[in-house]
């Protein structure tokens, strides 16, 4: 990434999503990650308000290797997110998911963009299952609906909730996964993450179209 991109994505990218961040109308129901010793799990297509919202934190994110991975690391940074772990399920996974077991061992609360860095959407990777099941530490599906909102037309469909936008959030039970899962029960609880964040995920646009309806 060139120093010019990065200068962009610290200087105006991440001073932006500060300022119309502020301006959001936040609703939040249910059990937040909080600042030691979860998983926090949502879609990619999510990622602005969830960012938004955990900003300058110290959560650990895990970012994938590519150029819109230096990308995004320059925005974390910015925001007040440690320098991320970086790796992807095609490239340097491995690395990555030792870098945030060791910050899980330390006391510390990850962020995980669970169906990364190229999809397909909404389709959870078994990596936060192995993570969770290493680190003996539950996760937490979060579930984000914005109006009004952009939807921009990359696979993932990223949400950019426009200023002044009201902003739902839900956060779901926690998941664990014991250490001694097989296969097959890591897979169930894989497809119970992704059960559990499009159910809250649609509980969050529901609650933001009744509240227009009144």
């Amino acid at each position: 990434m060139s120093g010019r991109r990065r200068a962009f994505a610290s200087r105006a990218v991440a001073p932006l999503v500060r300022l119309v961040g502020g301006t959001w109308r936040v609703r939040a129901e249910g059990a937040e990650p909080g600042a030691t010793g979860c998983l926090g799990a949502t879609w990619h297509g999510g990622l602005v308000p969830v960012v938004h919202r955990f900003r300058d934190r110290g959560i650990a994110v895990g970012v994938s290797r590519s150029r819109d991975g230096d990308f995004a690391t320059a925005v974390l940074e910015a925001l007040g997110f440690p320098d991320p772990p970086r790796g992807s399920s095609s490239h340097g996974g491995a690395v990555a998911l030792r870098a945030l077991l060791r910050r899980l061992r330390a006391g510390a609360t990850v962020g995980i963009v669970t169906d990364g860095p190229r999809g397909p959407a909404r389709v959870s990777k078994p990596g936060i299952i192995a993570l969770a099941r290493l680190g003996g530490v539950p996760i937490v599906p979060i579930g984000v609906a914005a109006r009004p909102a952009l939807r921009l037309g990359s696979w993932d469909r990223l949400l950019l909730p426009l200023p002044f936008a009201a902003v739902a959030f839900r956060f779901g039970v926690p998941i664990v996964v014991p250490r001694d899962a097989d296969p097959e029960s890591a897979e169930r609880a894989r497809q119970a993450l992704d059960g559990a964040l499009g159910a809250l995920t649609e509980r969050a646009s529901e609650s933001l179209a009744r509240r227009r309806r009144r």
